[in-house]
């Protein structure tokens, strides 16, 4: 197996395995609550989720989550590396 098999291999557990894709890339507008609902309870939800953050995932829902939601995710890390890497002052 090659790293990406490997790296993508949670996919093959994932609960929307099978399921139409377009559901969880909804119309501007439309509902997610179906396609969060499919991630609800997810043994890899988790994977899912780092796989978007990763990756930058612009759209769709995954590990649960909207754009919008990863994007802030994606902006709390930041911050919190931000504050991590500044030099700590007596």
């Amino acid at each position: 197996m090659n790293e990406t098999d490997e790296d993508k291999s949670w996919q093959m557990l994932s609960n929307c395995l099978g399921v139409d894709p377009d559901l969880f890339f909804p119309e501007r507008g439309a509902s997610t609550k179906d396609a969060k609902a499919v991630c609800q309870g997810c043994i890899v939800r988790e994977d899912c989720l780092e796989y978007a953050l990763t990756n930058r995932e612009k759209f769709g829902i995954w590990g649960g989550l909207s754009e919008r939601e990863r994007r802030r995710i994606r902006r709390e890390r930041a911050q919190a590396r931000a504050r991590t890497a500044q030099p700590q002052t007596a």
